[in-house]
């Protein structure tokens, strides 16, 4: 809905129209499921080990998809299952998701290995590639894998902090 401004927004700020779509921890750990750990189901993004309630969850997969970020599909096996996949935007969060981890394992301690964030942060065109491959491909296989077994972008020579 470019250009138009809705009554719900408290101003016309882009980063404020942003964050009321999917600012929230929960949308944004939600969106992180889906894009780089292959997340589909209510039941995978429950066990996330993130902790979220089963009502907040419901709560944010509905205002993702209400907001177009998401959209819910019926499993193929068993209609009465979802499977919740990014939608093009969605996927177009990508680029903003991998500056907010690198950012965060930049400066405060987390539990990401320094060799992977290390390649993010020096492959960040090959690493949203990828993402948006498996995307298109429909491939749930999670991301940070990928990275920490491939050499993408040659020898990981770089070390980090504490890591």
């Amino acid at each position: 809905m470019a250009g138009k401004l809705r009554s719900k927004n408290r101003s016309g700020c882009p980063v404020n129209i942003a964050l009321e779509v999917f600012g929230d921890r929960w949308s944004l750990l939600i969106v992180r499921d889906l894009m780089v750990r292959g997340f589909q189901t209510f039941k995978e993004f429950q066990e996330s080990g993130e902790g979220i309630a089963s009502n907040i969850l419901a709560d944010r997969l509905q205002k993702l998809a209400a907001s177009g970020i998401i959209s819910a599909e019926p499993e193929r096996t068993d209609r009465r299952k979802v499977n919740y996949r990014l939608t093009e935007k969605g996927i177009e969060l990508a680029p903003v998701l991998l500056e907010l981890l690198i950012w965060g394992a930049q400066h405060e301690e987390t539990g990401a290995p320094c060799a992977v964030i290390a390649n993010m942060e020096k492959n960040r065109q090959e690493v949203l590639a990828e993402v948006r491959r498996r995307w298109l491909n429909h491939d749930p296989t999670p991301v940070l894998p990928w990275l920490a077994e491939s050499n993408v972008g040659g020898s990981l020579t770089r070390k980090r902090g504490k890591g």
